[in-house]
């Protein structure tokens, strides 16, 4: 008879422990088992740590616009947007400027004393930082509706009356071509005035104080 091992016999290797368990095998279940657990500590921490980081949407919002107004005709008005609301930029001519003068009696607040609607520096019946330039929020005071602009005078829609200015045809309330609200009328108090300044003659930065660009 062979010297073979009997059937039965417990016949030990280097891969195998005392006890029967495969140390390979044992080896690989720790490994995979460590490797899992890191894994969702990763996947929960990385939710976590985002959160604190703002969202691209949110860093958009709170940014300021820079506005090229190079190709702005006089007379004419161009729409931006700013956080979320529309922002509108006008380029008055001397003939839109005269038409601020000698009204104060018909408006609500004629020398912007309301301190909420615009910036220190915005001061007098041009509301704005150069004369020619008027930089607007272009949302109405009442219940945020976007008025229109109507410049010309006499407009058929607002009577012979009618000096320019801004039309909101929601309910009605008028602001003049300073974005001044007229008395009579819903809305409360006059377009804000966002935080401007001026990067170049033709450049406009909305949304940064000047010094601060």
């Amino acid at each position: 008879m062979s010297a073979a091992a009997k059937p039965g016999s417990a016949n030990t290797s280097a891969e195998t422990s005392v006890d029967g368990v495969d140390n390979g095998r044992r080896h690989f279940l720790l490994v995979a088992t460590t490797t899992i657990g890191l894994a969702g500590v990763v996947a929960t921490a990385v939710p976590f740590l985002a959160s604190w980081r703002p969202s691209a949407r949110a860093k958009a919002l709170g940014a300021p616009v820079e506005v090229d107004i190079s190709k702005l005709e006089p007379g004419a008005l161009m729409k931006i947007e700013w956080r979320g609301q529309a922002v509108y930029v006008v380029y008055r001519t001397p003939e839109m400027l005269a038409k601020l003068n000698g009204n104060d009696d018909q408006l609500r607040d004629p020398k912007s004393e309301n301190a909420d609607q615009q910036p220190t520096y915005i001061k007098g019946e041009t509301r704005s930082v150069k004369p020619e330039y008027l930089v607007l929020v272009g949302v109405c005071t009442h219940l945020g509706c976007a008025p229109l602009d109507k410049f010309t005078p006499g407009d058929a829609e607002l009577g012979a009356s009618w000096a320019g200015g801004f039309y909101c045809p929601c309910h009605g309330s008028k602001f003049d071509l300073s974005g001044r609200v007229y008395k009579d009328v819903p809305a409360p108090t006059n377009l804000a005035v966002p935080p401007y300044t001026y990067l170049t003659d033709t450049r406009l930065l909305v949304g940064s104080d000047p010094g601060v660009a």
